[in-house]
């Protein structure tokens, strides 16, 4: 027994031992493997992605040039839009009379119809009382702090800038405001197609006899885009207006600026990207089949709401597929993120995402987010509170608007299924399976319930004003991002559009960015190629994409956004009037259309001033350059691309950027 005792006593020990050495092991490993977590370095491991996916550091220097750089083909056209003629006086003190106007519309359309507003009124030789914006009256529940125009630009700046082209007042005198009320003055409901000669031959005269006229703008303008050569000067003034007299109010710009430099704040350049996914827009042009379920009915019933108006002089059902390949149906997030990859972006690209709407919500976005995880927007950037003081105080809505449809029996739900014809429409529930509450509630629940749209609730109109401001932080992010890709522009519809108006002042600005011109119809024709393989595209496609993409950007790009924009839009194409060229730049072969007018070339010589002022910058610049001649010389660089474009992530707006990366912005 003793022996067997003191045999367990050294066997306990041994294992005490054991026991003791294995624990201040696993200690020792804890302590460095906590260290080594501590000092690990998520900036490090960016800059390992993106070694493994371009390169060496000079590899990855040599890519960003070709995928940000300026296009050097474009860097002589400069911004100019001051009066050029001796015969453009100030404004007489003694006007014709006054015109008030009403502004229906979004965003683009109040921005575009203001421009034409101005530009009549120097025509009348009239004196501009300060438009209504009917999107943010005090009857659309807006904050109390602000007034229509207010609400979404500076009155003062809008006056003072166009002091030397026309008088703008902020009200109608005392005297005339009662003959207002009471319906005393001519109104009119000019189109966007109206010509100067309208104006002259049957505005004029009424306004001189009344001293004052109301017009009514709904068409996103009141004056056609194209004026004859002796009106340059009205162009110009349009591009005053637009790029310099419009400016948000302060508060606006305020966080507007804070955005852009918390996306420069992560040391690289960025991307804009508007989808141009809107429910008028895709209604117009049968778009519906591109969605599935309750969305593809939305469209179709905007749709016949637009013929029924006579918007839309076209059949309810038509083939959407064909229309996408016609280039009319906006590209899809996904295709985007495609294209953007072929180019080269890598995935960790900060992309912007503008709009105040996007309809599909997130569910259209998740493949480009899968593509791109750095995929961010406003709600990111800006904080809760940021953007409703934004919004300013506004009165207490009630909470519960929404009010429930009177039951309907089975029997009628049946009879309204068999009557409901071939439209594609969601299938009636099962007979034991009741419609939940929370199914009612959306703001597509009607659709359900009854074939009429019920009237927008106080809410909706509240947010259609809030909508506003939101496209106008998206327009400032968009102005001044390194590169922008529109989902869907020159939709021929006729009315201004986002994207359309962003690269314009994009071209006006500064006209050697990279904006990029896509032509849906030529990217249509390319998906349906490698449409089975479009994760995994042949080397030869990926070439004919950036082919296409590199020319948008320069010369072939401009010339075909001339043809196609300008004449239905001046904004978005505000060259050669607003423009001239440096003189030390070769001039370029002037290129006209059809009808004879100038599509590229024909800008005015630079004054000396300016060209002191633009070569002074150009050894700045010099490393970002991007010629057309050289767009296909990283064809080799992207064959060490791996071909998929498969990535995960979700949106993070703590970015690990290195600030001390190769991939200076500023190189």
């Amino acid at each position: 027994m003793i022996i067997k005792s003191k045999k367990t006593k050294w066997v306990t020990l041994s294992l005490l031992t054991l026991s003791v050495v294995s624990l201040l092991a696993h200690l020792s490993v804890t302590k460095f493997s906590t260290v080594n977590l501590v000092q690990y370095s998520a900036m490090d491991a960016l800059r390992h992605d993106f070694a493994n996916v371009l390169g060496a550091p000079t590899q990855i220097i040599k890519n960003k040039k070709k995928i940000w750089g300026l296009v050097q083909s474009l860097q002589p056209l400069q911004p100019y839009a001051n009066p050029r003629s001796t015969s453009y006086p100030v404004p007489n003190e003694q006007s014709n009379g006054f015109i008030y106007a009403k502004i229906f519309g979004g965003f683009a359309q109040i921005r575009s119809s203001i421009c034409d507003l101005v530009t009549i009124s120097r025509l009348l030789n009239a004196t501009l009382v300060i438009p209504e914006i009917q999107e943010s009256t005090r009857s659309k529940g807006i904050s109390y702090k602000f007034k229509s125009f207010s609400y979404l630009y500076d009155e003062e700046e809008f006056i003072a800038s166009l002091k030397n082209d026309l008088i703008i007042v902020k009200s109608l005198p005392d005297n005339l405001k009662a003959g207002r009320k009471r319906n005393e003055f001519p109104n009119f409901r000019p189109k966007s197609s109206a010509s100067p000669n309208y104006y002259i031959e049957e505005i004029l005269p009424k306004l001189k006899k009344a001293h004052v006229i109301g017009l009514v703008l709904t068409d996103g303008g009141c004056l056609q885009s194209i004026l004859p050569p002796s009106m340059a000067e009205f162009q110009r003034l349009r591009c005053r207006v637009a790029f310099h007299a419009l400016q948000f109010r302060s508060d606006i710009q305020i966080l507007g600026r804070q955005m852009v430099e918390r996306l420069r704040g992560w040391g690289q350049p960025f991307l804009a990207f508007h989808p141009g996914l809107l429910r008028d827009t895709l209604a117009y042009h049968g778009c519906a089949e591109l969605f599935q379920d309750v969305h593809t009915e939305l469209i179709q019933y905007r749709r016949a709401q637009m013929i029924k108006r006579g918007i839309v002089n076209e059949e309810l059902r038509v083939d959407s597929h064909l229309r996408r390949e016609n280039g009319s149906c906006p590209l899809m997030p996904e295709e985007v993120g495609v294209l953007l990859r072929a180019m080269g972006y890598p995935p960790k690209t900060i992309i912007y995402l503008a709009g105040s709407e996007t309809f599909g919500g997130q569910r259209v976005l998740i493949p480009l987010h899968g593509m791109f995880a750095n995929l961010v927007d406003r709600t990111s950037l800006c904080s809760k509170k940021e953007l409703s003081d934004l919004i300013g105080p506004e009165t207490p809505l009630p909470l519960n608007l929404f009010q429930m449809p009177p039951a309907k029996s089975e029997k009628q739900l049946k009879e309204e299924w068999k009557k409901a014809g071939p439209r594609p429409r969601p299938l009636p529930p099962p007979p034991d399976r009741p419609i939940y509450r929370h199914e009612k509630e959306g703001w597509y629940g009607w659709i359900t319930e009854t074939d009429t749209e019920p009237d927008p609730s106080p809410m909706d109109l509240r947010l259609q004003a809030h909508r506003l401001l939101w496209d106008a932080l998206d327009y400032m992010v968009s102005v001044e991002a390194d590169a922008f890709f529109p989902g869907f522009n020159n939709d021929g519809s006729g009315l201004p559009d986002f994207s359309s108006l962003v690269m314009g002042q994009r071209l006006y600005e500064t006209a050697s960015s990279r904006t990029y011109r896509p032509d849906r119809k030529v990217l249509a024709e390319l998906f349906n190629i490698t449409r089975d393989n479009m994760y995994h595209p042949k080397h030869n496609w990926t070439r004919l994409v950036q082919e296409h993409l590199n020319k948008s950007l320069g010369e072939e790009g401009l010339i075909r956004q001339s043809s196609l924009s300008k004449p239905t839009l001046f904004l978005s194409h505000p060259l050669p009037e607003c423009s001239c060229r440096i003189s030390s730049a070769e001039v370029p072969t002037h290129v006209k259309g059809s009808d004879g007018r100038i599509l590229y070339g024909g800008e005015d010589e630079c004054p000396k001033w300016m060209r002191e002022k633009t070569v002074s910058l150009e050894s700045a610049e010099e490393g970002g350059k991007l010629d057309e001649s050289e767009s296909m010389e990283y064809e080799d660089d992207l064959d060490k691309q791996p071909e998929s474009y498969e990535s995960g992530g979700k949106i993070n707006v703590t970015l690990a950027w290195d600030q001390d990366e190769e991939m200076d912005p500023n190189d």
